[in-house]
């Protein structure tokens, strides 16, 4: 029997063994039926007025008006067709969820939802992008966080935490200094902070990473209420008062219709989270860094044989991964509240876990997935602008159930680093 013989046997009857994940075709096949149902079948007559109209504008484009009913049927139509496509791909044993099908089936969808909640009104869609983008910023940096610290092998369920206490102590630190880049500073502190404590218990003491995390993020949460209610609510105008980040747009590309406002035209913030997202990817795939990080999260033992010092990579990245996690809780208080509030990040640190892992772990990939979040956040308001009759209590539902769905139907579909959560014995 020839080689070549051999191999091919080899490959069917390795085809054969690996079972068929059914995870994304149905959960592909849910959303798809629910929106021919939904914005099809029981769809409302009348049209959509999608408007890209923006104050800075340099010149505008011409609102489109979508029969709302055929719309609906249309987009359920085609999500259909791509829940078949995933299930076709599941029954050849290839990947049935890749991440140029999660695009185009997100596309599809985002536009039928708009199409159907604007039916017989007037859809702002700058006005609904820059406000996804702000919702979705802390999200990306808490996704950057989780990104680092379970490549580099360590488990994060403390990003909430992380982002809390960046939030508490930038609201303190600016409202002492006047100063919004003291705050963004002592929130880098201060997430770093955390981290510390959940290297030095997952790392030198061997604890359940994911114990460490949950038991912090309960612990911030109550420092931090303490903290307000003792200190910050004893003389507000001075200790919970910090000076916001201004918008600073770009002159000419910010008069861009659409592209314009909603990218050239933020405050520091979010143009360190645009950073930031460019930076660890970069440094994950194309740096010497990334390459130790993975190794480690990989392979720690084959790391330690060519001599990288495991634990000590882990220590200064899960550090790292808290200062940029501290950094999105700045945004809380200096880009948008304008002042600390009890536990103001409302879970969004877990919403960003799952945004890592609907993100298979790639910095991109996983900002993207924030911004889908934050575009779910940003639902229930578009739904009061243009008065569209939908209980308030499922739209306030929305975020929390796409990030079940997601996580749900997609994680079987992607692998974590083969040793995040495993502590390292030399």
């Amino acid at each position: 029997m020839s080689t070549a013989t051999i191999t091919e046997a080899d490959a069917r009857a390795s085809a054969i063994e690996t079972p068929r994940n059914w995870k994304a075709p149905i959960a592909f096949g849910v959303f798809a039926v629910v929106s021919f149902v939904v914005f099809g079948l029981l769809g409302r007559e009348g049209t959509s007025r999608l408007t890209f109209a923006s104050s800075t504008d340099f010149f505008t484009i011409t609102p489109i008006e979508v029969p709302s009913q055929v719309a609906g049927i249309i987009v359920g139509v085609v999500l259909i067709a791509l829940a078949s496509v995933s299930a076709w791909l599941t029954w050849q044993r290839r990947p049935a969820a890749p991440m140029w099908m999660l695009l185009v089936f997100g596309v599809f969808f985002v536009f039928g939802l708009l199409v159907w909640i604007g039916t017989g009104a007037t859809v702002p869609v700058v006005w609904l992008l820059t406000g996804t983008l702000a919702l979705a910023t802390p999200l990306v940096f808490g996704a950057m966080a989780g990104v680092i610290s379970e490549r580099v092998g360590v488990v994060n369920i403390a990003i909430e935490g992380q982002l809390l206490a960046g939030a508490f102590t930038s609201a303190l630190v600016a409202s002492l200094t006047q100063n919004p880049f003291m705050g963004l500073l002592a929130a880098l502190v201060a997430g770093a902070l955390v981290s510390i404590i959940l290297a030095v218990f997952s790392i030198k003491y061997l604890v359940e990473q994911v114990v460490v995390g949950v038991v912090l993020n309960m612990l911030v949460i109550g420092l931090t209420s303490f903290l307000y209610s003792s200190v910050l609510n004893k003389n507000p105008s001075v200790l919970n008062s910090p000076v916001k980040f201004t918008r600073e747009p770009i002159p000419f590309l910010s008069e861009i219709p659409v592209i314009g406002p909603l990218l050239f035209n933020n405050t520091a913030i979010t143009y360190l989270m645009f950073i930031t997202v460019a930076v660890v990817y970069i440094g994950l795939f194309h740096t010497r860094w990334g390459l130790r990080v993975r190794a480690v999260g990989e392979h720690p033992k084959a790391a330690d044989t060519v001599g990288i010092k495991v634990n000590a990579t882990r220590f200064w990245n899960v550090l790292l991964g808290g200062a940029v996690a501290g950094m999105g809780g700045a945004f809380f208080t200096l880009g948008a509240v304008g002042a600390f509030g009890k536990e103001m990040t409302s879970g969004q640190g877990y919403i960003a876990l799952a945004a890592l892992i609907f993100g298979r772990w790639n910095p991109l990939w996983a900002a993207l997935a924030a911004l889908l979040f934050g575009f779910a956040i940003n639902i229930k308001t578009l739904v009061t602008q243009v008065g569209a009759d939908i209980p308030t209590e499922f739209l306030s539902m929305i975020p929390y159930l796409v990030t079940i769905l997601a996580v749900a139907g997609f994680v079987g579909q992607s692998k974590a680093p083969a040793a995040s959560g495993k502590p390292y014995l030399k």
